[in-house]
């Protein structure tokens, strides 16, 4: 299936302009997705909309929007109103200035897309806006309309084209400051040489394909087991990793079993075994370094 643009427009830099499309880098295609069903029928479930007070049962045209100010007391609005604050869509991407990608925390960085050029025409004007860029080493950061919403955003290189990354706000962001967190202590030098040389050991490229969505592929299984008619088997739960640990042992019993184990040929990471994992941290998601 041909992959359709999310946005047609263009991108203006001061007086230069060319027409660009944007395509949404990410899918959620093959996520699995269910359907609530009635098991005594095996007929999907369809929901009412009922009044929270009278149940009676309406109709969703008939609805409005409304915004708790107090409790059990809202601000109405209606179509009219959301079509008076509407932003009109300029369809143009504006680029404001220009900032060291270090600069952007990766806590903002959004949703990503595709931005190309949209036909022949303006080509050059956008090839000039890409290599000036990529000479500056900068990452430009501009406005958009998408839908209704006005979006900032910040525009990177990326093979033969940009990519366009919509950032969150100052309002949408939890600073770690209002986290409460306790205070660290100095680590031991001698724990933080041997976790130094697991990290060296466990270094390498980052290959997404090496990693796939586990409960997903469980799913899939169980699926299809199911399809075939075949009882699923639990499968055993892992024993209790909560006990309490020597932490310098676990540190050299994990610096021993790599030793022991080696490295794979990419130069990515092996899993630990298994009577060490419980000492590793879940590894913290984020956007890559820009």
């Amino acid at each position: 299936m041909a992959v359709r643009p999310s946005w047609e427009g263009h991108l203006r830099l001061s007086l230069v302009t060319c027409p660009v499309a944007l395509f949404a880098a990410t899918t959620e295609a093959e996520t699995i997705r269910f359907n609530l069903i009635n098991p005594e029928t095996n007929n999907r479930v369809k929901m009412k909309t009922v009044d929270a007070v009278t149940g009676e049962e309406l109709s969703r045209g008939d609805l409005v929007k409304g915004f708790e100010i107090a409790k059990g007391e809202y601000v109405l609005l209606d179509k009219d109103d959301f079509e008076s604050v509407k932003l009109e869509s300029t369809r143009t991407i504006d680029i404001e200035k220009f900032v060291p990608a270090a600069s952007i925390d990766r806590l903002y960085w959004d949703t990503p897309y595709h931005l190309v050029p949209a036909g022949k025409t303006g080509i050059e004007a956008f090839a000039v806006i890409r290599e000036a860029m990529e000479h500056r080493k900068t990452v430009a950061i501009g406005r958009l309309v998408m839908g209704t919403r006005e979006r900032i955003c910040a525009i990177e290189i990326e093979d033969n084209g940009l990519v366009l990354t919509t950032l969150r706000t100052a309002q949408e962001v939890r600073a770690m400051d209002q986290i409460p967190s306790p205070e660290l202590p100095r680590a031991d030098k001698r724990m933080l040489e041997i976790a130094e040389k697991i990290i060296d050991q466990q270094s390498g490229d980052f290959d997404p394909s090496g990693f796939t969505d586990r409960y997903e592929d469980a799913l899939r299984a169980l699926i299809e087991e199911k399809r075939k008619g075949h009882k699923p088997v639990r499968p055993a739960r892992p024993a209790n990793d909560d006990k309490v640990i020597d932490l310098m042992e676990a540190l050299r019993n994990s610096l021993k079993g790599k030793s022991s184990s080696g490295t794979s040929g990419n130069g990515g990471a092996r899993s630990a075994p298994a009577k060490d994992r419980r000492t590793a941290k879940k590894p913290t998601g984020g956007r890559r370094a820009a």
